[in-house]
């Protein structure tokens, strides 16, 4: 059961690398912004994968801080974004 969810959280890790792509070469602030919640979301994914697969609880609290950090980053982003009701 380990190996499977070890290839998971490597699928999953060549999914944010996707992500990461389109935020260096997005069009828009929008396209950044969704990959921007890709990779924190792929990130939760990947430590909880990681978590069950060891057996190390201290990764659960990892994920639970990257997703708080992730939904703030994405607040930050949206309200600094230019056109979109941010400060001026």
């Amino acid at each position: 059961m380990s190996d499977l969810l070890q290839i998971a959280a490597l699928v999953v890790l060549v999914t944010v690398a996707g992500g990461l792509l389109r935020i260096l070469r997005g069009p828009g602030v929008a396209d950044r912004v969704m990959a921007a919640q890709l990779l924190g979301t792929g990130g939760i994914a990947v430590l909880l994968l990681s978590s069950v697969a060891t057996g190390a609880p201290a990764l659960l609290d990892a994920a639970l801080t990257l997703a708080l950090l992730a939904a703030f980053a994405a607040v930050a982003l949206v309200m600094t974004a230019p056109g979109r009701g941010g400060r001026r």
